[in-house]
């Protein structure tokens, strides 16, 4: 009867979970301006009526950090239960328009027994919650030993946040519960931390029947009759006699408060806190040691398979080798694909293909230069091992040959053109056609005899010796034939000049004009009183007129014929008459006896001092 009550009293007590975090020591990794207001202990101070951030009630952490930690020291292990936590909601509705919500998303609690919470045992990760379903006061059951209860958030750089997140890390929280068991009663002979009860009082407290009163139960069974047999607890010697609850934990590949459940499956170890490696076959991880007993899937490598291939390596036993990567390190241990690309030459998803003929460099982005042979192009390096084509030069045969120069190796020189720079690189061809001087498609050959300027188009002028005009700026270096003059003699003599640079001058043409600019001679005839080729010999006595084709009248003195005009300057002979002389008549000639006549008497007369009047 006395059992019945005790276990009674024992299911009484197990419900009786306090909160063990009340006033406990605290912390937190940026405090909020160092103000007390804002400290870590309000979190565990019970007051939880203003959840504002200046209410005095709160932690509030400082902003702008990637990271955000706050813990509470129960200063002993206990046995959890549940946690519960007030978030701080600025004492306003909680819906998706109160701005701290954003805060708390992403949450993670650790339960640890140290202040390093990645040595402890991870409770909850919030990986669902949005601004519409977070709640202001947040419960999660949490069945395990400890003694610091860690709450921890992250917005670390590079990661990919949902859009209801904010930008830092914070931990502002107003209230944090933390329900368990109380330590061990002083009166206490064998405690059961989870159920919070004793198991057996010292004697002095209660007077129980023997075999409750000793701690002398069989090893590895429990139960009123013993009858019951224990889990795989971590120590034997722990295991509840009451409950068959392991007190110090459970042994690797078992947990639950009885340790009799075997880790589920990608766990293992002691509660099965640890986490199974890379296995090939996640079932077939040890669940004590963690071995995968069929090996590790691509890229991992070790017993635990926990180990990525080494740099280098990749696949399946870590036994491929990697391509070229531009960065060995970027290989991917399970795929092989190089993360920042493929080293100069290679190309690909795992950068063993050579680059195509044509191409080279990192991941084969670079197009060759004008190679001589394409396939002699380095797909490393871009260099042309055989050289360039005609027009090109450099290692990489991407720079045209100078000005001036073209052909293979750029060794050929351009022939005369117009413009230097428009010499084909290649072919040594003057696009815009040749200096003056040259012609040919290279424009290396002189003008022909006679021709001149540029592409030698122009023809030469009346040179005395053509072989002498020259071949850039059609000057004739010894002169110009008779009849022509200037630099380049192609200008005729002007009128009135001829021969041989044009300085004799021409003699009496009818028609200036027609005095023929190479020979004198006049084309049209002599002006009257002149013959010859020249013109310039006076007509022989007793002719005149044009080419002295006409003949005197009978002058007095055939001399005195003009030879311009055939007058008789000194009359004519007797019997004759008019201005040329060529008209006979009696008439006169008797007139002109008469007056022979008259003029004899009046010379003689002046000689014997008689004077007669004409008209006496």
């Amino acid at each position: 009867m006395l059992f019945v009550i005790f276990y009674m009293g024992l299911l009484v007590f197990s419900n009786a979970y306090d909160n063990v975090a009340l006033h406990m020591p605290s912390y937190q990794s940026y405090p909020y301006k160092g103000n007390v207001i804002y400290d870590a202990a309000n979190a565990v101070d019970g007051l939880k009526s203003n959840l504002s951030i200046d209410g005095g009630q709160c932690v509030v952490s400082a902003a702008g950090y990637e990271t955000a930690t706050w813990r509470v020291d129960l200063l002993s292990v206990h046995y959890i239960d549940h946690i519960t936590l007030y978030f701080m909601t600025n004492n306003q509705h909680w819906d998706e328009l109160n701005t701290r919500i954003s805060s708390y998303l992403g949450f993670s609690l650790y339960v640890s027994n140290s202040t390093d919470r990645l040595n402890g045992i991870l409770c909850f990760k919030d990986i669902e919650y949005n601004k519409s379903t977070i709640p202001e006061v947040f419960n999660t059951t949490c069945r395990m030993f400890g003694q610091y209860i860690i709450y921890y958030n992250e917005r670390l750089p590079g990661v990919d946040y949902p859009s209801d997140y904010n930008d830092d890390a914070e931990n502002d929280l107003c209230e944090v519960e933390v329900y368990g068991c109380p330590t061990l009663n002083p009166d206490c002979d064998v405690w059961d931390p989870m159920m919070c009860a004793c198991l057996v009082c010292k004697p002095s407290y209660m007077d129980m029947e023997p075999h409750h009163e000793t701690t002398d139960w069989p090893v590895g069974s429990y139960g009123y009759y013993y009858d019951e047999m224990c889990g795989h607890c971590k120590d034997p010697t722990q295991c509840s006699p009451g409950t068959g609850i392991c007190l110090t934990g459970c042994s690797a590949g078992y947990f639950g408060p009885s340790c009799k459940e075997e880790c589920h499956i990608g766990n293992y170890g002691y509660n099965c806190n640890e986490t199974c490696g890379h296995c090939n076959d996640l079932s077939q991880c040890s669940t004590t040691n963690g071995i995968c007993h069929t090996g590790c899937s691509y890229g991992y490598t070790g017993g635990l398979c926990k180990k990525e291939c080494n740099i280098g390596l990749y696949g399946f036993g870590c036994y491929d080798t990697c391509g070229h990567c531009i960065d060995p390190a970027e290989c991917n241990h399970v795929s092989g694909t190089c993360r920042t690309g493929c080293a100069a030459g290679y190309r690909g998803r795992l950068c063993i293909e050579h680059c195509y003929v044509g191409h080279y460099g990192y991941n084969c982005n670079e197009t060759c230069g004008h190679c001589f042979d394409p396939a002699q192009c380095s797909n490393v390096s871009g260099t042309c091992r055989t050289g360039c084509e005609a027009g090109y030069s450099g290692r990489l045969c991407k720079n045209e040959c100078n000005i001036g120069l073209y052909g293979f190796g750029c060794y050929d020189t351009c022939g005369h053109c117009i413009d230097p720079a428009e010499c084909n690189h290649v072919s040594g061809t003057c696009r815009t056609g040749c200096a003056a001087g040259y012609r040919g498609r290279l424009c290396i050959e002189h003008c022909d005899v006679g021709h001149y300027g540029y592409n030698c188009n122009e023809t030469c002028g009346h040179c005395f010796d053509r072989a002498q005009c020259s071949n850039v700026s059609g000057t004739c270096r010894t002169g110009c034939e008779a009849g022509y003059s200037g630099r380049l003699c192609k200008n005729e003599c002007d009128i009135g000049l001829y021969g041989v640079l044009c300085y004799d001058t021409c003699g009496h043409c009818i028609d200036p004009s027609e005095c023929n600019y190479v020979t004198g001679t006049c084309r049209t005839g002599c002006a009257a009183g002149y013959r010859g080729r020249l013109c310039i010999e006076h007509c022989d006595i007793g002719h005149y007129g044009y080419n002295c084709n006409e003949t005197c009248g009978h002058c007095n003195n055939a001399t005195q014929c003009s030879t311009v005009t055939g007058t008789c300057q000194t009359g004519c002979e007797a019997g004759y008459s008019g201005r040329l002389c060529k008209d006979g008549s009696c008439y006169f000639f008797f007139f002109y006896i008469l007056l022979e006549i008259w003029v004899v008497f009046l010379i003689s007369n002046y000689f014997e001092g008689n004077q007669l009047s004409f008209y006496t």
